[in-house]
């Protein structure tokens, strides 16, 4: 993550401090895992390791590999880039010991055992010889241990409990009881087909997760983020509820191309998180917002962070269905913040954070505004037909190509070009090099969970465990779609506190889908419903790395600006309901397809996204206590109910919720012109 250059508004306004930005690092390294440091000639090596596994994969989305090689290929790479790059324990850090060259080389000859193997290997899968059950128990503990240097002892210890439901099951009690599976057959199922570990989760990642990564990596190197950033401070800049503003609006620009959370949080709080202590937040507060910013970062097209390339796999649509599935909830999503921010300007009675831009938003537009040819090249080639992968790759080309259109971005530098710095010293060292690195080693460990992932994927198809969990979650709802949308929630919410958003997105959307799936709600509405509620993960304890990282840099405490982060957060997150709840809601998804949207209802869905802000605005308010004025308690609950009946589905809530709200406000409004009139008197 590049610090905030001079001249910034961070540098304006004093910055943060570095032992703040290095607390907030720690929570960017414990989501993205604590990678060495190398030096010298072993840095040198890895590095060119790792560019080499972006070129490859850069190569792949233009060259046709068949995926029964690409998917081990793409494991194994990232297994070995992942035993050279992270440690064993936080006491080897920075070197590499046997162990490691040991795993990177295990690594590799699992999966070249795997290729030689050809036909025969994968035809044998039912009933694998000594020699196949070695090496395939070798992987899964290259697996498990990939995921524990890079996420933490909680997602292998979950994924090995899948493996032993899958060997005890005949000891299990009813419901849970299965035939149960021998090591064999299991190995079979999880390394000799493409059902297991290569199944979609990794599928995805080798084909478009890893090539977002290097886009994002592309657009970091060649001065995007820090445009975003400057243009958003100078474009919402001058007003009480600018810097607030400027948080939002910089989240959706720079959050957008990441996909990642916590790093949005930290870029954009080193920077804004002065201004906001000026502008009045107290340090919870704006520690909340900053980590509800950075939550967008995952909601948020062209990325919407790796689950939305799964969510295209399990649905077997197209990637840009996906991205018009998640264009009205964004728009929702963000009207929840902003009107969070003037609630705020409001509240406590804040004004404007006096700092010097560099420039203005016009003036910037002129000199970098090409970075914003890379946000929308990627839909732009999708509407042009290409296809997901084609797409990422040529919106890569475009963000290296137009790099070069002015001196500060170009990420090999002019005086290198012209032969006027040592070339293969100012090439090793250019952004070009460092954006290839950085999207190989980002994608690490988002690779190696979908590898986890895998495992418990084949072990759910294997047991039918999705099927079982399903009925017993209908049956303890009674049959009632809004129970089991509720229990739904939960388990995908209490799941999403121990693992990171990817892999609670995957063993929800195959344990808990299907339960939604059979009492009539359409697959793509019970998929972004879950997947929305794996979001909430990001800001839930323990594993709430989004608002920790804000509290480092703002000084907050951690639990009480993870409570903040909710406040602003909540009106959006009852949003998914109207999804299941209301045949209507899908609406909101705009009918889940490009196919569906053209034989669509507008008005519906104007009707329906109009009663989705109102209800947003009317727990906005409840939540915040403030809406003209300070909320009574009667006024309070009246904006609360509002927005709850809104969300629920049909004529008579819908009564109910436009009747609390015009109540309350009306009630606002008189209290508001007397305190006005009372003002003014002389």
């Amino acid at each position: 993550m590049p610090a905030p250059a001079a001249g910034s508004p961070s540098a304006a306004a004093g910055g943060v401090s570095a032992e703040a930005l290095a607390r907030a690092e720690e929570y960017v390294e414990e989501e993205e895992g604590q990678a060495h440091r190398l030096g010298g000639a072993l840095g040198v090596f890895v590095t060119l390791v790792a560019v080499a596994i972006s070129v490859f994969h850069l190569y792949t989305a233009y060259a046709i590999v068949p995926t029964q090689t690409l998917r081990p290929l793409h494991v194994a790479m990232i297994q070995a880039l992942c035993f050279l790059s992270f440690p064993i324990a936080r006491r080897f850090r920075h070197r590499i010991m046997w162990w490691d060259w040991l795993g990177a080389a295990l690594a590799i000859a699992v999966v070249a055992y795997l290729i030689v193997g050809g036909d025969d290997f994968t035809d044998r899968n039912t009933l694998p010889n000594d020699l196949d059950i070695a090496f395939g128990v070798a992987l899964i503990v290259l697996v498990l241990e990939a995921m524990r240097r890079t996420t933490g002892w909680i997602m292998p210890v979950i994924t090995a409990a899948f493996i032993v439901y899958a060997l005890i099951g005949p000891v299990l009690p009813a419901p849970w009881t299965h035939k149960g599976y021998e090591v064999g057959r299991l190995i079979g199922h999880m390394y000799m087909t493409l059902e297991g570990i290569y199944g979609v989760a990794v599928d995805v990642s080798s084909s478009l997760i890893i090539l977002f990564t290097i886009f994002g990596a592309f657009l970091q190197y060649s001065g995007a983020g820090k445009f975003f950033i400057d243009f958003s401070f100078a474009a919402m800049g001058g007003k009480p509820t600018g810097v607030g503003r400027t948080v939002v609006l910089s989240s959706f620009l720079l959050g957008g191309p990441s996909g990642s959370g916590v790093a949005t949080t930290v870029t954009i709080g080193s920077v804004a998180y002065p201004m906001l202590a000026k502008a009045g937040y107290e340090r919870n507060a704006a520690g909340g917002l900053l980590a509800a910013g950075g939550l967008g970062a995952i909601i948020s097209p062209p990325v919407l962070g790796a689950a939305a390339f799964l969510i295209a796999e399990f649905l077997k649509v197209s990637y840009l269905d996906v991205l018009l599935m998640a264009a009205i909830p964004t728009l929702l999503y963000y009207l929840a913040l902003f009107l969070m921010v003037e609630i705020d300007a409001r509240k406590y009675q804040m004004h404007a954070a006096a700092f010097t831009m560099v420039d203005t938003a016009w003036n910037l537009t002129k000199k970098y505004g090409f970075h914003f040819l890379s946000l929308v090249s990627i839909v732009v080639f999708m509407m042009l037909g290409y296809s997901p992968v084609l797409s990422v790759f040529w919106a890569t080309v475009v963000t290296a190509a137009t790099s070069f259109l002015h001196r500060d971005c170009a990420l090999v530098p002019y005086d290198v070009l012209r032969g006027r710095a040592p070339f293969w010293r100012g090439i090793y060292e250019s952004g070009l090099v460092k954006a290839l690195q950085g999207g190989s080693v980002g994608v690490i460990n988002v690779a190696a969970t979908c590898a986890g992932a895998g495992i418990i994927v084949g072990v759910v198809t294997l047991t039918g465990l999705g099927l079982k969990f399903s009925g017993i979650v209908i049956d303890y709802a009674g049959g009632s779609l809004l129970l089991t949308a509720i229990f739904t929630a939960l388990v995908v919410w209490i799941i999403g506190l121990a693992v990171p958003v990817t892999a609670s997105y995957i063993i929800c959307a195959v344990i808990t889908a299907p339960a939604l799936i059979k009492l009539g709600v359409p697959d793509f509405a019970a998929h972004m419903f879950i997947f929305y509620y794996a979001v909430l993960s990001e800001v839930s304890p323990p594993t709430a790395l989004s608002p920790f990282a804000a509290a480092a840099i703002t000084g907050g405490d951690p639990y009480k600006t993870t409570l903040q982060c909710w406040k602003y957060t909540v009106p959006a997150f009852l949003l998914p309901f109207m999804f299941v709840l209301d045949p209507a809601g899908t609406g909101l998804l705009l009918t889940g397809s490009i196919k569906g949207l053209a034989n669509a209802d507008w008005p519906s869905i104007a009707w329906i996204s109009f009663i989705a802000a109102i209800g947003i605005a009317s727990i906005a308010a409840g939540f915040q206590g403030w809406a003209l004025v300070r909320t009574t308690l009667v006024e309070r609950c009246l904006f609360i109910i509002a927005g709850f009946a809104l969300v629920l589905p049909g004529a008579n809530s819908d009564m109910v919720g436009f009747g609390s709200a015009t109540v309350a406000l009306a009630l606002q409004f008189v209290r508001w012109r007397r305190l006005r009139h009372s003002t003014n008197r002389p």
